[in-house]
């Protein structure tokens, strides 16, 4: 494995870590939400990125169409968890700037 790819590796990887001791440490589901929706991606892109440089032209273009579904369907996603949680349980934010919105829909 080259020098290159075995660094962006290791940085997905330690991104990756970052972002799973934030979903542990961070105490309000949308800082949860914050740490995994950004996180995940850069993590996955460094990582297949590094995977790409190894394994040729096939891998690399599978592994840029899953890169690409995922960064274009993951902020959708976490987007729709965000509201599922702001809907369903008590308030918890200092200042709530969708309830207005929410309450004319």
């Amino acid at each position: 494995m080259s020098e290159v790819a075995s660094v962006f590796l290791l940085l997905g990887a330690l991104v990756a870590l970052l972002a799973g001791v934030g979903l542990i440490r961070f105490r309000t589901p949308y800082a949860r939400f914050h740490s995994a929706g950004k996180a995940s991606p850069v993590a996955f892109l460094l990582v297949a990125g590094g995977a790409a440089l190894e394994t040729g032209w096939s891998g690399a273009a599978r592994l840029a169409v899953a890169s690409a579904a995922l960064v274009l369907t993951l902020p959708v996603g976490v987007h729709l968890l965000f509201r599922a949680v702001h809907r369903t349980t008590p308030p918890t934010l200092a200042t709530d700037e969708l309830a207005a919105a929410e309450d004319r829909a």
